[in-house]
């Protein structure tokens, strides 16, 4: 066992209050005695001095690799009966569950109107052909028939629910698509991406399908199986993404790229001792940073709608003209290509009449209200705390400011819902190396194969499934994926790990109070 008092008791505990110059916090991080630390720069190594002890000397590329095995050999004399004390307390449950989704607080009556039709929008079944016309264009391959079947937890635009929609999507109007196997009721909502392409396969086709009379196309084939609630094991070529939630997104797409770069820049010298980087993704068309997505892929939440029209429901669009599967007896009887365009004919109010599906989309993300986080209890601001001293903060930032913003209206006024506000986010928008443990081969713009886009956590305390495929449901399983061969997270969630059981409970109810 190691003495409470001990040189690496004294290291281990205090290990983000000395490096992140948290001083002031180390006395509430566990129960031991513990001395202060200082550091300075001597001839390109960084020389940590323990007051009463010998320098210790790292070289700037050795600096998270030495305490890493620190803090593994620190960590290894944790007792497993405590750290089994820890608990996610699950999904914590609020009056608004399930109601609607909130607007933006200052939203303008305009805007409010646009939000509401593209609330009504995003809610829609939608159907190969409906009698009526309207609603029309789903498939002929396709992952559900709603954008609201796959967001809606806890309120219409959030995420995966706790109860699987797509089983029932796959049979309704007759259809005959066999569920596969990582779909499951109590499992999350997944799409199926193959490594050997990159792209997403539908998991679901049109055949047999009352509105879709004559096509015959046949599913992909996913085998062979996993297990079904983690989506782990299985086929090697096939990796998953989960819905990422929408709340608040209108606020990320208004904060400019100079303050994701100055954030980026800022504490660069614990984040170098942490191991931690990052870099934003960019377009490859003019270069601004991307930032929707679990990869940060998409540019804006046009680009984001568009393409997920197109790709989880098989409806062509403005910005993706062309059907992906062209097969004409699978179009729908009198369907156009592309099925979601602009109403020209609509010449009267409301003024939303005349948008398109993937526009009203748009506009409903666009200005849908962030997630509203619980009362402060002394838990959890001792848990804010102990977030940002083990350095969760680095990558998690949490907040940056949106700058001028325009909803849908004036193009010379901007929203004062979305304009100069500060988005709490608690994230940095940039794509990280996560390491062995979660690669998924998939690479998008400059995020390569085990890069993701730091996950926001606003909202965490309300989501049901983690990690971009949805692995767990348990956040200290999440953070312990966090921590494996070439994962910039590594050094923070061992030292997460490394702390007393009341210090790493509280940061747990921390973030599910988020």
């Amino acid at each position: 066992m190691t003495r409470s008092g001990s040189r690496t008791d004294r290291v281990h505990r205090c290990f983000s209050d000395s490096f992140a110059t948290r001083r002031e916090l180390c006395p509430r991080l566990g129960n031991t005695t513990r001395r202060r630390s200082r550091e300075r720069r001597v001839e390109g190594a960084y020389e940590l001095v323990w007051y009463g002890g010998q320098p210790m000397r790292l070289h700037d590329t050795a600096i998270h690799t030495a305490l890493a095995a620190l803090l593994v050999a620190s960590s290894a004399l944790t007792s497993p009966a405590a750290v089994a004390q820890v608990i996610d307390p699950g999904v914590r449950q609020t009056g608004t569950d399930n109601g609607p989704p909130p607007p933006l607080a200052g939203l303008t009556a305009d805007e409010l109107a646009f939000f509401q039709d593209g609330l009504a929008r995003f809610s829609a079944v939608k159907m190969v052909r409906s009698p009526t016309g309207d609603n029309s264009g789903l498939g002929p391959r396709f992952n559900s028939n709603a954008c609201a079947s796959c967001h809606i937890q806890p309120v219409v635009g959030g995420s995966s629910p706790s109860v699987n929609p797509l089983p029932a999507v796959a049979h309704a109007d007759g259809a005959t698509n066999a569920v596969p196997w990582f779909i499951v009721s109590n499992g999350p909502i997944r799409e199926a991406r193959f490594v050997s392409d990159g792209g997403v396969h539908d998991l679901f086709v049109v055949t047999n399908r009352s509105d879709a009379a004559g096509c015959q196309i046949a599913q992909p084939s996913f085998a062979p199986a996993g297990y079904g609630l983690s989506g782990q094991g299985g086929n090697p070529n096939i990796v998953f993404r989960i819905p990422t939630p929408l709340l608040g997104a209108g606020l990320i797409e208004a904060i400019p790229d100079s303050a994701i770069l100055a954030n980026a820049r800022a504490d660069a010298f614990t984040k170098r001792l942490f191991g931690v980087s990052g870099h934003p993704n960019r377009s490859g068309n003019d270069g601004t940073i991307t930032r929707f997505g679990w990869k940060a892929q998409n540019k804006s939440l046009l680009l984001f709608s568009a393409e997920a029209y197109n790709v989880e429901m098989g409806i062509s669009n403005l910005i993706f003209p062309q059907e992906r599967d062209e097969t004409p007896a699978c179009q729908g009887l009198g369907n156009m290509t592309p099925n979601d365009t602009a109403t020209f004919g609509a010449l009267t109010p409301p003024n939303s009449a005349v948008l398109s599906d993937m526009e009203g989309f748009a506009d409903f993300m666009r200005m849908l209200g962030p997630p509203v986080p619980a009362q402060p209890t002394v838990s959890t601001q001792h848990g804010a705390a102990v977030f940002t001293a083990v350095g969760c903060g680095l990558c998690h930032t949490p907040v940056l400011a949106t700058g001028p913003a325009i909803a849908d209206g004036d193009e010379n006024t901007p929203s004062i819902a979305l304009s100069n506000q500060p988005a709490r986010l608690f994230s940095d928008l940039l794509v990280h190396h996560m390491g062995a443990a979660l690669v998924d081969g998939i690479t998008q713009g400059s995020a390569g194969p085990d890069e993701f886009r730091t996950a926001p956590l606003w909202g965490v305390g309300q989501r049901v499934f983690f990690l971009h495929d949805g692995r767990t449901s348990n956040l200290l399983h999440a953070i312990r994926l966090h921590a494996s061969p070439g994962s910039e997270a590594t050094l923070v969630a061992l030292t997460f790990f490394s702390l007393s059981v009341q210090d790493q409970q509280d940061l747990i109810y921390f973030l599910r109070s988020l």
